[in-house]
């Protein structure tokens, strides 16, 4: 039976967290049983908003590809490769720019968002404003039948369908494949400070992180702030601590948190430390691993090499099919 499809990637921004882990990773990881999978490391993607400094961009190729090989990435279960190998993401992003109407673009809440959000850096480019059509000539070279995304993310998506179905109504034919977004339910893990988790907000707890330093953070995450002091009962699903319990903590501990924080018979010291007696020994097997990936570079870099290979020949014979579609081969 042929397997279907699925593709995504992360951008070329350094090493990886929890939120990246359980948000998407461990999703990655089961589907390599199921589906053709092709995940790549978006460097192109980073140039958008970093363009004046590309310097961290090659080693944060290897932060990311040491990240999914830990998490259970397999190179023999999905082709696991870097966007940059492949200049026939660029060209076909080429074919793409030439179609989108420039509304479509500028519609996107994500660049909208950013461009009120981020004020020390120049985004009035090209780049930024047209990323979701590298993003669709990334899934359209593929011809995936599945993009795993949030929620948030369908509005991306729906940019690459649309993209498609404009692309093979000009030149008449059925080349490219409308993806569908292949949701995955997973707990929105804020950072130490309450918001998002985020490499930019400097409020992650890292997939490799020394014991000693995530045992720092998490003893100084803000909890639930209707609680001020220890004799107040507390909202278990109000505070930063909880969503990180339901993942790594026992039904058992969780009911035990539950009771004792609307009690008050437990303080937000006690509900830190339950916590890193859970997730410190759920983090180290990774920890390892990952420290043992990132003492071989030669290692990762083989891997990407071959997964590129792999994946320019399917990025190559759709490209040849674009070009016939559009009588420019």
């Amino acid at each position: 039976m042929i397997k279907k499809r699925v593709l995504s990637g992360m951008q070329a921004s350094g090493k990886l967290h929890l939120g990246n882990l359980v948000g998407a990773l461990e999703n990655w990881k089961k589907m390599q049983d199921e589906y053709e999978c092709f995940y790549f490391i978006a460097d192109w993607h980073a140039l958008s908003t970093n363009y004046e400094d590309t310097g961290e961009i090659a080693s944060n190729r290897l932060e990311i590809a040491a990240d999914w090989l830990a998490a259970g990435l397999d190179p023999e279960k999905s082709t696991i490769f870097v966007q940059s190998h492949i200049p026939e993401h660029a060209v076909l992003h080429l074919f793409l720019s030439m179609i989108v109407p420039v509304p479509w673009l500028e519609r996107n809440p994500t660049y909208k968002e950013k461009m009120e959000n981020i004020q020390d850096k120049d985004l009035a480019t090209y780049g930024f404003l047209g990323y979701p059509v590298l993003q669709a000539a990334d899934i359209s070279l593929y011809k995936a039948d599945y993009v795993p995304v949030g929620i948030d993310q369908l509005p991306h998506l729906e940019l690459t369908r649309e993209l498609v179905r404009r692309f093979n109504g000009i030149y008449r034919c059925n080349v490219l494949k409308e993806p569908e977004g292949k949701i995955s339910e997973v707990p929105k893990l804020k950072g130490t400070d309450g918001r998002k988790m985020s490499k930019s907000y400097n409020n992650a707890i890292f997939l490799g992180e020394e014991p000693a330093s995530v045992e720092t953070k998490i003893k100084g995450m803000v909890t639930d702030t209707k609680r001020a002091r220890r004799k107040d009962p507390g909202e278990p699903n109000d505070c930063n601590l909880f969503p990180l319990h339901k993942i790594y903590s026992s039904e058992e501990d969780i009911r035990e948190i539950c009771k004792g924080c609307r009690s008050a018979e437990m303080g937000c010291t006690d509900c830190k430390a339950m916590l890193l007696k859970n997730l410190l020994p759920a983090m180290a097997p990774i920890r390892e691993k990952r420290k043992d990936f990132i003492s071989k570079p030669d290692k990762i870099n083989e891997i990407l090499v071959e997964g590129s290979k792999k994946a320019r020949l399917v990025a190559m014979a759709t490209l040849e099919e674009v070009k016939a579609a559009m009588k420019i081969g």
